[in-house]
């Protein structure tokens, strides 16, 4: 082969190399993005039909877990803060990136955002922590062990075992 050609070959196949492994690190996967309020639904009824599958629910304990579902979600859109449109959930990372935008750090507004999550979590939480025991003590025994063991039994994210 000319000398041309191979080096056009493998300027090619460089390229062609280096945008897969570009496009196969990138972070913005489908699952990667913030849900809207309708593929929240949809993934929120699922894992519940899930759950009442794996602990055999009966209609009321479904119920009480729709009700710690919502819990947990009205304390989530608490901590992650309002966005720019009607029902959307802040950003954040865009919060983190504007307290070192300049080249001092905003103490004040950290200490402030902090504040922010420290009050959504004293409102919320007492919530959130009334809807879990009122699904928890809602399960037979039976229903309950099976919690203990997949909880005793998960691998954290980093170690699967």
């Amino acid at each position: 082969m000319k000398t041309g050609i191979k080096r056009a070959l493998c300027a090619f196949f460089g390229a062609a190399v280096l945008t897969t492994g570009l496009s196969a690190c990138n972070r913005h996967h489908d699952w990667g993005h913030p849900l809207n309020a309708q593929e929240y639904t949809e993934r929120r009824a699922k894992v519940i039909e899930k759950i009442a599958g794996k602990l055999d629910l009966t209609e009321d304990q479904k119920r009480r877990l729709n009700v710690l579902g919502d819990k947990l979600h009205e304390q989530r859109t608490a901590l992650m803060g309002q966005g720019q449109g009607q029902g959307q959930v802040g950003d954040p990372r865009a919060e983190i990136k504007a307290l070192i935008a300049s080249d001092k750090f905003d103490t004040l507004r950290a200490q402030a955002l902090a504040n922010e999550k420290i009050a959504a979590l004293q409102t919320k939480g007492p919530e959130v922590i009334a809807a879990l025991a009122d699904f928890y003590n809602s399960l037979s025994p039976a229903q309950q062990q099976q919690i203990r063991e997949h909880l005793e039994h998960r691998a954290p994210w980093w170690r699967k075992d």
